[in-house]
This record gives structure tokens, sequence and C-alpha cells, in this order.
């Protein structure tokens, strides 16, 4: 079995104004170690659903979902939450930084909640966000960041506990484009570097084709694209 993401036969549906919205239809995906899938689709056909459940936020009606070679199909939230915060990393287009913490303090966060050593941890964001070119911001507030660099603290802070799963929502989604292809560049960068499983949404053609695999989502189905 693969110690990455394994997404098996995944169905969901919704019921909206008694209608049922069939999202996803058998859904298969495996993403190894150290590889990098753009997952591609058009608005509406599930990518978000998709993510949430490989991420454990939200359960599937059907199929099974492995991450680091454990079944997580039938968990509890207890247990799902802890694989969410040692073995899984995100990245939304939108940062979701807390306004109240710098820089470091909002990367090691991640550390501090799993109970490792704060000094260790806040070694670690400060790696991290030195290789992402943020040396000289590390203190710095969300507020004082632009647009592209609190993406690159967003980017830190999702590998922060060295995850072995990256999923990433339209990351640089609401970056211009010149911003957008540097802060790609790095999240590529650091993904390889850790050898993590990622998986990431795009609407964009060009940071598709940078990466190992396409595969596109589409009537349910995913399908390489």
């Amino acid at each position: 079995m693969s110690s990455g993401l394994e997404l098996n036969n995944i169905a969901k549906s919704y019921h909206m104004a008694g209608k049922r919205l069939n999202v996803l239809s058998g859904a298969d995906l495996a993403v190894k170690p150290g590889e990098i899938v753009a997952l591609l689709g058009p608005s509406g056909a599930g990518k978000s659903t998709l993510l949430h459940i490989a991420g454990l936020l939200d359960s599937a009606n059907a199929g099974s979902v492995n991450i680091a070679g454990q079944d997580c199909t039938g968990l509890g939230d207890r247990e799902r939450t802890r694989i969410r915060r040692q073995d899984i990393g995100f990245v939304y287009q939108f940062h979701n930084l807390l306004p109240e913490f710098t820089a470091l303090d909002n990367v090691a966060m991640p550390g501090l909640i799993n109970q490792s050593n704060r000094h260790a941890s806040r070694g670690k964001a400060e790696e991290l966000l030195t290789k992402l070119g943020l040396a000289e911001r590390i203190n710095h507030m969300p507020a004082q960041l632009s647009g592209g660099e609190q993406q690159r603290v967003a980017i830190a802070r999702a590998l922060a506990n060295e995850p072995k799963v990256l999923l990433a929502d339209e990351p640089t989604g609401n970056l211009d484009e010149k911003t957008a292809d540097r802060v790609f560049d790095e999240l590529l960068k650091l993904a390889r570097e850790q050898g993590v499983a990622a998986l990431i949404a795009t609407h964009n053609e060009t940071l598709a084709s940078r990466m190992d695999r396409r595969i596109v989502l589409h009537n349910g189905l995913l399908n390489e694209g």
C-alpha cells in the first residue's frame, strides 16, 4: 500500500431543494510520496469537496481514504483530528493566518498544537520561512506582509509538521500572475524537498503543467488529463 494518499471509489452526494446532487461518483486516485499532482476541473465539479474528503474534513458516502498507509474509513473524530494534525498539510486560496500572531508564531503553531517542543517548533518555523525568503519578515504581523508573503507563511505553516500529504486548493488563486509564479516555485521546491504526496487544485494551466501529473475531475470521476 502507498504511504502517500489513496482514494478508492469515493462517492459523495448532497440533497438540495429536494433533489440529489451527485458530486463524486466512484473517484479513484493514488499520489505517491514525492509526487505532485494537479487537480483540474471546471468550477463546481467538486474539486474542493474531493480535497475536503482527502483531508478528513468531510466524509464520503462510500469509498475509502488512506493516508500514509492507514485506512481512515470509519475513524472517530478524535483519530481523524490526530491524523490531520500529524500527517496532512493544507494550503488554501486565502492564507487564513492568525492576525494577532507574527509570521514565526503562525508557522510554529502546528508544532505547538501537536505538543512539540516550543524551541524546536520555532526553530523549524524560522528554517522554513528563511527557505521561503522571509528571513527578514519573521517577526512581522500578517497585516504587515504583502499577499505573496502571507501565502508563503501559509505554505510554511502547512509544511511545518513535515506532513505525509499536502492538499492545496487554488493556493495562488488570490495572487497576481508574477507573484503566483514565484510563490508556486517555492511551494514545489519545498514539497519535493520534504517528499510529500501533494494534490493541488488549480485553474491555472501553466502551473498545472509544472507538476508531475494532471488529473481532471469531470462528471464525478477522475481521469488522467
